[in-house]
């Protein structure tokens, strides 16, 4: 078998030898955005662009409408291979296009998948068989498309998994934050406001008590603690009682567990001002909650020391990142890294600018580079049982230590 330095060398002249069809996918997805769930153009993209090898098993429409598998198997099938996976994000914002990087993302885990093909296909001397799978997880920005593939079993056979992040930084690893959405609807009954207004029970009065109640609490919330929303809904005209009005609010914690306290604190104050104003209220939780990443210290480690060989500078930590990603789910069920990179902009992620910079040429020095950082991390984990298990011994701790409070109950947390 080829020394692990050999098969990194491989794995980077396999990605520079592509690099002009990977600017290429990453460009077509980037040139048309297309809103979660609804990928088609950059799904298709995709499929075609693992297909043109017939080595790669292509699944398209896995699953999800727009979502793929492609599959590389060194050893045909045989039983007990280590299952890597790749994963690819490309939707894009509403009204500025990919201004969060994810054709970047896309491309990462094109590059990174075929750099580790690269360095794989001819060693018959490993200690242990390994397949590749790039899994393609649409609707990251609004409705996690990683937790309905979790729930699918998309992830049930993947030992590892990897994926990087566009930002304004190198960094092998931030926590993000667990997120929940949730709509609150409030029902009055509408009257004439000016002629008989005591024959209504108005349903704006209750979205403002709720939005001052939210307010208030926010002196009493830990530091790290976040709630934000708007009322989406607050009335026909003004000499109308308002019958209806509804509100939309993200509500974020460091670590999951305390998504549970803050949902119950932010529901009494929804409750508070249906009963102050007579209103019904109605609240929803539209989609499953988004996790905090859990952290494998080793992988990122062997990030660090492989991004650092290819020229990578990681700046300090920040103290706080408050960003939400469903890969936090999916690294309770899969031990994986996220980490972000730098693209050679100061702009700030969902902006303009940002999606002016995902687009750009002088990006992808930094985007292939990352992309052989994680390769050359997943080559050294293949190639050594013993930082395998420790791997997985960071998970189980990890688990142990910030998801035990699940108790298996989550059903987004569990495949089939």
């Amino acid at each position: 078998m080829a020394s692990q330095q050999q098969m990194k060398h491989a794995l980077q002249q396999c990605i520079d030898a592509q690099k002009d069809e990977l600017h290429s996918l990453s460009r077509d997805i980037w040139s048309n955005p297309e809103l979660s769930g609804n990928e088609t153009q950059a799904h298709d993209r995709l499929v075609r662009f693992f297909s043109r090898d017939k080595t790669w098993t292509v699944d398209s429409h896995y699953k999800l409408p727009t979502a793929f598998r492609a599959v590389w198997d060194l050893v045909g099938g045989r039983e007990g291979a280590l299952n890597v996976g790749f994963l690819c994000e490309y939707d894009a914002l509403p009204g500025i296009g990919h201004a969060c990087g994810h054709n970047l993302i896309a491309e990462v885990g094109a590059a990174a998948a075929l750099g580790l093909k690269a360095a794989l296909e001819n060693q018959s001397e490993l200690l242990q068989p390994v397949k590749i799978t790039v899994l393609g997880t649409p609707a990251e920005e609004a409705i996690g498309g990683k937790i309905d593939l979790i729930k699918a079993g998309a992830f049930a056979d993947m030992d590892l998994v990897f994926m990087a992040h566009p930002a304004q930084q190198d960094a092998p690893f931030l926590p993000g934050v667990a997120l929940d959405e949730v709509i609150v609807k409030y029902y009055g009954k509408a009257s004439h406001a000016s002629a008989y207004p005591w024959e209504g029970v108005n349903a704006l009065d209750a979205a403002v008590l709720a939005y001052s109640n939210l307010s208030a609490l926010r002196q009493q919330l830990k530091p790290e603690w976040r709630l934000h929303g708007i009322i989406k809904h607050g009335g026909e005209k003004p000499n109308i009682i308002p019958a209806y009005t509804e509100l939309e609010y993200y509500l974020r914690t460091p670590l999951v567990k305390d998504l549970f306290d803050l949902k119950a604190k932010a529901e009494a104050c929804f409750r508070a001002a249906a009963v102050a104003t007579g209103c019904q209220v109605e609240i929803i939780y539209p989609y499953d909650s988004y996790y905090n990443i859990l952290p494998i210290a080793t992988l990122a480690n062997l990030y660090t020391n492989n991004g650092e060989a290819l020229g990578i500078q990681f700046p300090e930590q920040p103290n706080n990142f408050s960003g939400s990603t469903d890969f936090g789910n999916v690294s309770y069920v899969v031990p994986g890294i996220h980490p972000f990179f730098y693209i050679c902009t100061d702009a700030l992620n969902h902006t303009e600018e940002y999606a002016v910079a995902a687009g750009a040429e002088k990006a992808q020095l930094y985007t292939l580079r990352t992309a052989k950082a994680l390769a050359m991390t997943a080559v050294d984990v293949v190639c050594s049982p013993d930082l395998l298990r420790k791997v997985r011994e960071d998970f189980s701790q990890a688990k142990l230590k910030q998801g035990k409070h699940l108790g298996g109950t989550d059903t987004s947390l569990t495949a089939p």
